[in-house]
């Protein structure tokens, strides 16, 4: 086959015989060998090789070639189309048999008249095809025997010869859809007519969008028809050839399989490590990758670690087979309390920190002491000082009786017991109260508790024999999340199978050729994956983990009252004379003391006095009451002035 444009090989392709394989014989170098039209993006350079499999209309452009202007066309634009014969018009009927007879052709012939035509049976719609089949007298005038064809009606007409207008022969057939005119090899290159347009003559010029598969590229090549390019129809002589076409682990799990499926890897994604594993550094270019299928379950669980300065972060498969045990909770403020409270399981904490009524400013809010039991009951509303409702945790101080003692004296004394109010922003500190022995799988605790929860892991998983978690003294169970993972093995580790998330790892690998050995016993996974630090902030800003709202904030400090500033201020004046009294330099051996001890007997004797000068006296001394009451008011009245 001889080289041709790529437009033109376009438009006489039969769609039934794709898939088509063309060399490109002239290139196109567009900024950097990149050609850009429409968001369609790809470098096509003199030699390569394309394998066609689809070819799409996208419109068809009519264009008046008296005129130039043009029309863009929908495919699925419903006007007929009928080929005009050539560029010759006739100014009157018998103008159009006389040329026929002279050129040879049979009768019936087709054609149109630019303009409408008034007859006493029918008018004619300008442009519309007639079909002529005689020419016979009717009604003693020479006349042209016309059938008008109306869809599903068709009229008999008689036109005389010497009818005037604009007539142009058609080609002889029915007219056709635009994609059937499009389709059909003798219409290429011919005027057509169509009576929806607003032009008796026009040329069509469609542009499809071609999909490719190009060598070592991983997307669907998409080329519009009308690039400047030469291609050469090489399918005959590339039988042999295979495209290679890259694909990524997200679209593996897109498409579903069919798995296991071996593949090589090509590019591992840039960027910090995800998992703190040994495989990591195995996932290289050129290593073989088999991917097994979807993992199940497909949720996980993030675990940070309790009890150390660093604390680590793991990923926990829901396919874990430890056993945990849960482990009494912290909870920092009474907004995680609320956070905490599930509907029928009683919640108990004990006060590990004071709680003063003061610090709220609230009234009818308890104090706390370090001990205090509390069972949380639920959330509730007060009335604040400003006027408006603040958002409140109600509870029950549990008296320190213990076991079945305290079973009967709750319910004795249900209705009598003292009932707590702390503001959900309130910052304290609580332990929770628990004795719960039982051992626990990862899925059984996850569906019973809400996270977070604190555990212990008291018997590792079997089937994962380097399972790191029962070393750490606590764990935290912080979130379950819902991600799919694939399970996938490589070759220079084929014992063991691991799991991949393609969201966050996207491997792009290529199909190579062998099946992979079926596994005579279930797969051996990774259940445990530690996290880098990097990738667990990352994770910790997604949108899965941003879905509980914020603490409350706690009022500003404006709403003491009016007294209590006053009275502040009052106690901050003195303690500035009492200070300034202490480092006044004009008194340097003068201290305030508290006042004199009265004497049993003589209540207006002073058991100590200050004397107005002298070295301090190292001994008490008994003088009259008299003299003792004047010596401390003058000493008092000194002191006063000089402040």
């Amino acid at each position: 086959m001889e080289p041709t444009s790529l437009q033109d090989f376009v438009c006489a392709l039969d769609p039934a015989s794709l898939p088509r394989v063309l060399k490109v014989c002239s290139g196109v170098y567009f900024q950097g060998s990149i050609y850009e039209i429409s968001g369609n993006e790809c470098c096509l350079s003199t030699g390569d090789l394309i394998k066609v499999t689809q070819v799409h209309l996208k419109k068809v452009v009519c264009e008046n070639l008296g005129t130039g202007q043009t029309i863009e066309l929908d495919p699925n634009f419903q006007g007929l189309f009928s080929p005009l014969t050539g560029h010759r018009s006739y100014g009157t009927l018998e103008e159009l048999v006389s040329a026929t007879i002279h050129s040879s052709k049979q009768l019936p012939i087709w054609f149109m008249s630019t303009h409408r035509i008034d007859t006493k049976a029918r008018v004619v719609p300008q442009e519309q095809p007639l079909m002529l089949e005689a020419v016979e007298m009717y009604l003693g005038t020479c006349s042209a025997r016309c059938v008008l064809n109306m869809g599903t009606e068709t009229v008999n007409l008689h036109l005389p010869l010497s009818q005037k207008g604009t007539f142009w022969e058609l080609e002889t057939g029915a007219p056709q859809t635009l994609l059937q005119a499009l389709r059909d090899p003798a219409l290429r290159g011919l005027l057509l007519t169509c009576p929806s347009l607003p032009w008796h003559s026009v040329t069509l010029r469609p542009q499809y969008e071609i999909q490719a598969i190009m060598h070592m590229r991983r997307a669907m090549v998409k080329i519009p028809s009308t690039l400047e390019v030469d291609v050469e129809d090489v399918t005959a002589s590339s039988q042999h050839i295979d495209f290679i076409q890259p694909l990524l682990l997200s679209e593996a799990l897109a498409r579903g399989g069919p798995f296991p499926l071996t593949t090589e890897i090509l590019e591992v994604p840039n960027g910090p490590p995800i998992f703190l594993s040994p495989w990591m550094g195995s996932l290289q270019k050129g290593q073989r990758l088999c991917i097994y299928g979807l993992a199940s379950p497909p949720w996980r669980v993030m675990v940070s670690t309790k009890g150390r300065k660093v604390p680590r972060y793991f990923m926990v498969s829901g396919a874990y087979h430890g056993k945990l045990r849960r482990r009494p909770r912290e909870f920092p403020t009474a907004y995680d309390l609320l956070g905490a409270l599930q509907p029928g399981r009683p919640l108990r904490v004990v006060t590990t920190k004071d709680y003063e009524v003061e610090e709220t400013g609230l009234p009818g809010f308890t104090s706390l002491a370090v001990g205090d039991r509390l069972e949380v009951l639920g959330p509730s509303q007060a009335h604040g000082t400003q006027g408006g409702d603040i958002d409140i945790l109600v509870c029950h101080r549990l008296s320190d009786l213990a076991g079945e003692e305290e079973e009967e004296e709750y319910e004795e004394e249900a209705e009598h017991q003292e009932q707590i109010m702390l503001p959900l922003y309130y910052a304290g500190s609580f332990v929770e109260e628990m004795n719960d022995g039982r051992r626990y799988s990862l899925a059984d605790l996850t569906a019973q508790f809400s996270l977070p929860c604190e555990v212990k892991v008291v018997a590792k998983d079997s089937s994962h024999p380097a399972d790191p978690l029962p070393s750490f003294s606590g764990l935290r169970l912080e979130e379950k999340i819902m991600e799919p993972f694939l399970v996938v093995s490589l070759d220079s580790e084929p014992g063991m199978c691991f799991e991949i998330p393609p969201r966050w790892l996207d491997l792009t690998v290529v199909e190579a050729d062998g099946q992979p050995d079926q596994p005579a016993g279930p797969l051996p996974i990774v259940t445990v994956e530690e996290l880098s630090d990097t990738f667990y902030y990352h994770l910790r800003k997604l949108p899965t983990f941003k879905n509980q709202p914020p603490p409350p904030r706690p009022p500003k400090r404006r709403a003491l009252s009016e007294p209590k500033i006053q009275s502040s201020k009052a106690s901050s004046i003195k303690s500035f004379q009492v200070s300034e009294l202490q480092e006044s330099p004009l008194l340097p051996k003068l201290k305030m003391k508290t006042l004199p001890k009265v004497t049993q007997g003589k209540p207006d004797v002073y058991s100590k006095v200050i004397p107005k000068k002298g070295p301090r006296p190292t001994q008490s001394h008994t003088q009259d009451p008299g003299d003792d009451e004047h010596d401390y008011e003058e000493v008092v009245e000194n002191l006063r002035k000089t402040l």
